[in-house]
């Protein structure tokens, strides 16, 4: 292959994965920016009474209370999960009707953890998604649609990375008789924009390529931990495959205080009650993170039996498990406090640049290319015309303008 045909398919690649992923890119970016700052917006959103302020060292209430004031509010509803904000001394407990029903028929319950008054009682997830933080997480990562739209989306980031890869290739030929940063302001529209989309393209490249391509493992978060569940998990909990579950289940606490002492050095973030679609029927889930700045990012599941509370396994987590706990605060840039947050907003919105320039450069070409058609249309008309002008003069003067100068 020749390096002009070289450069027709990597030019053929980048406009065509350009077009196709763009409108979707651009929600994807936009509603990216307040999932920068969910946590900030959250808190500022968020429902109910404050939370005491109590002296420090004042101990929590056991989260077997808590669990019992969450059943007292809903006796015909069943426990999913028990969440610990690790900022704010709250709980959140969930509840759903049935642990196989509907996922966004559960809602949540927040508890003060030091004097376990109820602060807030949410609505359904059906409900809440209606909210801002709702609609922009509900758009961000599966448009309303759950599995077929996180794929969707998850096909239009990889689309996204090759549409970067085929922009790299393309880069070089056509900007090197052009200092690097040139941006020609005294040339047309078309030839500024497209002068600013190479630049801010090739300098945006790296963050673009990390966010682009952890945005695709997270958009695979559901099949790859359903892949876990059926092999490793499966295997962890092989002893319980034909034991029923028991009619009465052990105390959290001491589900909770088995896992501190089988994962020394990690903090229990929540746990998934037995029956959950994250747990086992035989099982709390308890689910754990490391206490430094690496390890606070790969998830521990610990499991312990519902019915003596022991430990019966640490699951350590397979290695696409590990790259999806990674890939998640790189993609929303909340691993650094809140300078990191801003850099990444500030990122995103020069992506956003990045799209729109790169839209409006294929319609203004395309704009371009239609009046280039339109002008020749037009000349060939023109041409026709005259034929036609000549072919009816010649036609009206069977003589010709031979016989006529012979008679002059």
């Amino acid at each position: 292959m020749t390096a002009a045909a070289s450069l027709k398919t990597w030019y053929w690649w980048h406009k065509w994965t350009s077009l196709i992923c763009t409108v979707f890119l651009l929600v994807i970016c936009i509603t990216g920016l307040p999932l920068v700052f969910h946590e900030e917006i959250e808190h500022w959103l968020e429902e109910g009474k404050p939370y005491a302020v109590v002296e420090e060292g004042t101990p929590r209430v056991p989260v077997d209370q808590l669990m019992a004031l969450a059943r007292g509010q809903y006796p015909n509803e069943v426990l999913e999960y028990v969440y610990f904000d690790e900022d704010h001394p709250t709980v959140y407990i969930g509840m759903s009707p049935s642990h196989t029903g509907d996922p966004k028929q559960q809602h949540y319950m927040r508890f003060d953890a030091h004097t376990a008054e109820l602060l807030h009682d949410a609505p359904t997830l059906h409900e809440e998604q209606f909210s801002f933080m709702g609609l922009m997480l509900a758009l961000h990562v599966d448009l309303f649609t759950g599995l077929p739209g996180q794929l969707f989306l998850g096909f239009m980031g990889l689309l996204f990375v090759i549409a970067l890869v085929s922009g790299v290739v393309l880069y070089g030929p056509f900007m090197k008789k052009l200092n690097f940063g040139t941006v020609r302001k005294d040339r047309s529209r078309r030839l500024k924009w497209l002068d600013l989309h190479n630049l801010l393209g090739i300098v945006l490249l790296g963050w673009m390529m990390v966010v682009g391509i952890t945005g695709v493992i997270n958009e695979l978060s559901r099949p790859l931990f359903a892949i876990w569940q059926g092999t490793d998990l499966v295997e962890l909990t092989a002893a319980y495959r034909d034991a029923e579950p028991p009619a009465q289940l052990a105390s959290a606490d001491a589900a909770l205080r088995a896992t501190a002492e089988a994962v020394p050095g990690h903090r229990i973030i929540s746990f998934s009650h037995p029956g959950n679609m994250f747990a086992t029927p035989h099982h709390y889930m308890v689910w754990t993170h490391g206490d430094t700045p690496f390890t606070s990012h790969l998830i521990i599941p610990v499991l312990v039996d519902a019915a003596t509370a022991e430990v019966t396994a640490v699951a350590r987590p397979p290695w696409y498990l590990t790259m999806l706990a990674l890939s998640q605060p790189l993609h929303f840039g909340d691993y650094g406090g809140m300078p990191l947050k801003i850099l990444w907003a500030l990122l995103d919105l020069l992506t956003i640049v990045v799209l729109v320039s790169g839209l409006y450069l294929w319609l203004a070409r395309r704009k371009a290319t239609d009046a280039r058609v339109a002008r020749l249309m037009q000349a060939h008309q023109h041409a026709d015309l005259a034929l036609a002008k000549s072919a009816h003069a010649r036609s009206s003067d069977p003589l010709g303008s031979g016989a006529s100068g012979g008679r002059s």
